[in-house]
């Protein structure tokens, strides 16, 4: 299956960055947050399933690199506390999982592909709060596109695209899907 196929109604509009481009943003990214994290002794990197995780995984490894300490890093699994789940039938039980790592106390860095709504951020941010209480929390993202609503900001942003509701941004990473870009892509329904 393509992107430009038919079933999907999505035509591409352009490349937003390349892999090497991708790359470069995660190298300055990791040092902005370096900077604002005094170092990285008590610093935890928290990817939201699904392509936060290589985001988290890649900042962690450079940020290891610049402060020659390892930096540790998890996983946030968000569907059972997204509040736009259907409310028809019984909701599931939660049974939440392990992130890999303890928060409490920590500064931790949630990192996602795109900051769009904010909804996604919030179920997260409610995830992480089961597993205990940080010390600090600030969002890291790839790429913000606009059209916020809650109030959610991202500290670290690696590419501010405004879109219009009919753009979609899709993000590739390599360990993900086999291919490492960001499109715009457009609705065409």
């Amino acid at each position: 299956m393509t992107d430009n196929d038919n079933k999907n109604n999505l035509r591409v509009k352009g490349r937003l960055m390349s892999a090497s481009e991708i790359e470069r943003t995660l190298v300055r990214l990791a040092h902005e947050i370096v900077e604002k994290s005094n170092g990285s002794e008590d610093l935890a990197l928290i990817g939201i399933k699904r392509r936060g995780i290589p985001l988290a995984e890649r900042l962690g490894k450079l940020i290891s690199g610049i402060e020659k300490r390892t930096v540790e890093t998890g996983v946030l699994d968000i569907q059972f506390y997204r509040d736009d789940l259907t409310t028809a039938g019984v909701r599931p039980i939660v049974t939440p999982g392990s992130i890999g790592i303890d928060v409490e106390g920590r500064d931790v860095v949630l990192c996602d592909d795109v900051l769009y709504t904010g909804r996604t951020i919030r179920a997260a941010l409610d995830a992480l709060f089961d597993h205990g209480r940080p010390r600090r929390v600030q969002l890291c993202v790839l790429i913000d596109r606009g059209h916020r609503e809650l109030p959610i900001e991202a500290t670290y942003v690696g590419k501010s695209v405004p879109t219009s509701s009919r753009e979609i941004i899709e993000v590739k990473f390599q360990e993900v899907d086999d291919s490492e870009q960001v499109q715009l892509v457009e609705r065409t329904n």
